[in-house]
This record gives C-alpha cells, structure tokens and sequence, in this order.
C-alpha cells in the first residue's frame, strides 16, 4: 500500500483528546441499600403494636429477608394481619424486590449488579492508569463472567489501549464490547476513530476499502445511537445539546479520514470525488460545537491543500495554530509557511 502523503503526522491525535473524558452511554449502576430489609419477626413486632400504615411503607421501602410460605402466612394471620398485609409482604421478599428493581432499573438505564460488583466496576471506571485499567478489566471478567455491563468493561480496556496509542487492541476490544451490546455508544466512538487511522490502516492494505467499508457502517451506527441519546438527570438542555455536538464533531472527523483514506487508493490518481465528501465532512466536524478540535482544522486543511484550494487550507491550518499546542500547532505551522510558499508560486487568476 502506498504512503498516504501527509497524514502520517498525527497518528496519536486521533485516538486522544476529549473522545475519552467521558464515558458516552456508560451504565449507570442501580442505587445501593439503604436500611436493610426486614426479617419476620420485626414485621411481626410491627403488627403487633398496630403500626399498619408504618408497616406497609416499611414493607415498600425495605423489603424483607425472607419469601413468603404457609407457616409464615400462618404467624402473620395469628398477629392480626390483613390480606393487604399479606400482599405486601409477599410483594417485598427478595424474588419480587429484585425483579422487580430490575424493571425500574431499565426503565431508567441503570443496570443492578451487587454491591461488590459495583464496587469493583467504579474502581476499574476511574483508574487512570491504562496497564492498571486493563489488569483490573482482565480480573474483572474472570470474576463476573456473566456480567450485563462486560460490553462497558471491554468499552474501558479499548479505551486504555487508546491511551497505549495502540489501534489494533482499540478494534479488537472495541468489537468485543460491540458483540455484546451492538449501540454502545463509547465502544462505536472509538472503534470508527482507529480502523481508518494511519497505524491501524496501513497493516491492512490488502483489504482496506474492506476495513474502511467496516468503519464508515460503526460511524452511521454512532450517529444513531447518538441521536437516541437521553439526557443524565443532572444535565441542562444546553449542556445536553454540547454533548451530543461534541460527539457528532468526532464521528464527521472520523468520516472525514474514512474518505481521505478512499480518494489515495485509486491506481489513476486520486479520487476528486472522494475529497470533496472528506472536506465536507471536516467541516461538518468544526461547526456547531463550542471547541472544535484543532486537529480536525488540521484535517480539512490537508484536504483542500490536496484539492488545491490553497486560501482555504491556509485558514484551516492557521486555526489549527491558534486552537492548537504541542504537535498539532508545529505540524499546522509548518503547513502555513508550505501553503503560502505554494500561493507566491501559483499562476495568478486570470
């Protein structure tokens, strides 16, 4: 496969950055308990003083230890217990606690796991070391080999690897996690970031409109889930909104370099076509969110250098510069002085 002119510069840019500063369709765990549940002989004490209202609020909000059978209906019945007492009780034992916890955990997108599972979850959610995360993550699965959140737990491991700038494990973790819960918003962010990126295309050259193809259908896929999102409790309309831009931002970026990618493989040149569907995408991922990326400027000014359309690459290098630090900054400053050294030398317009 031939050596995509200029994009090899900025490999680690597309895999870093805010893409990881959150956790997009990440679960949310179900609440923890609070007073403990309450065993047959303090439901029986409660009776007896003639708390029922007490009793049955108790009953919704505690639960009890055990299922309802014939002898405790019986010692219920004896200390003056109602048939909506019974109910209750029954409605509280642990069987029906649970299924029915789990309802009203989908219903609001949290998922219940044990308390120790939980535990072990946040502990792996917030570890910011990447060799540290997938330890914890390869510890995780041996533990809870069943899991509901696994798909999340691979999600954080291709996020480390993302870290590690390691392209390969990001699509091999990505697709695992992906295999579990197809719209895993995450998981689809990051797996169309790194198929059409430099270090992951290049050792697929045989195949790589196939791999292209692959990315182009995760990036639709995120799209979508994106726009099923529903806003966090705690989130404004507006902050709601720029998060859903933010995400947009990265998936057009990431459609912008699947075309890029495209229009450098044909024998007879490259594919006008294709370019013109990558600047149009670039520009997609600067327009309407708060802080574009520097990189993704970076992205369209290569795309109209090669199309040569100098002045619109030298605006979009020099906003690389101005939003831009570190390597992104030195790489557009240096594309600014080649572009308007190719400006002083181009044949004027007549």
């Amino acid at each position: 496969m031939k050596t995509k002119s200029g994009f090899l510069l900025l490999p680690a840019l597309l895999l870093t950055g805010t893409l990881f500063a959150q956790a997009p369709g990440a679960p949310t765990m179900g609440p923890g308990p609070g007073q403990g549940p309450m065993t047959d002989k303090e439901v029986i004490s409660e009776l007896k003083k003639g708390g029922t209202d007490q009793l049955l609020k108790d009953l919704s909000t505690r639960g009890v230890t055990f299922e309802m059978d014939a002898d405790i209906e019986k010692r219920l019945r004896k200390a003056k217990a109602t048939d909506d007492i019974i109910k209750a009780v029954t409605a509280a034992g642990p069987k029906e606690r649970e299924a029915a916890a789990k309802a009203a955990a989908m219903g609001s997108g949290q998922i219940m796991v044990s308390q120790e599972e939980t535990a072990d979850f946040k502990a792996l959610q917030s570890e910011l070391d990447p060799d540290k995360a997938i330890a914890l993550a390869d510890a995780y699965t041996k533990k809870y080999p069943k899991s509901e959140v696994l798909s999340y737990v691979y999600a954080f491991v291709a996020g480390a690897y993302a870290m590690k700038n390691d392209a390969g494990k990001i699509v091999e973790y990505g697709e695992k996690s992906l295999d579990l819960k197809k719209d895993n918003l995450m998981s689809l962010l990051m797996v169309c970031d790194a198929i059409p990126a430099p270090q992951y295309i290049t050792q697929h050259g045989a195949d790589e409109e196939k791999q292209l193809t692959r990315a182009e259908g995760y990036a639709q896929a995120a799209l979508a889930a994106i726009d099923a999102l529903k806003k966090l409790p705690t989130e404004s309309d507006e902050d709601f909104a720029k998060r859903k831009a933010g995400y947009v931002a990265n998936v057009h970026a990431d459609l912008g370099l699947i075309h890029l990618d495209r229009a450098q493989e044909g024998l007879m040149g490259l594919d006008k076509a294709e370019l013109a569907k990558a600047e149009a995408e670039y520009r997609l991922s600067v327009t309407g969110v708060e802080r574009p990326e520097p990189s993704n400027y970076y992205r369209l000014g290569e795309a109209c250098r090669i199309e040569g359309k100098l002045d619109d690459a030298l605006a979009a290098f020099t906003k690389a510069s101005e939003l831009g630090q570190g390597v992104v900054k030195q790489y557009a400053d240096q594309q600014i002085e080649a572009v308007k050294k190719a400006q002083a030398t181009a044949p004027a317009k007549h």
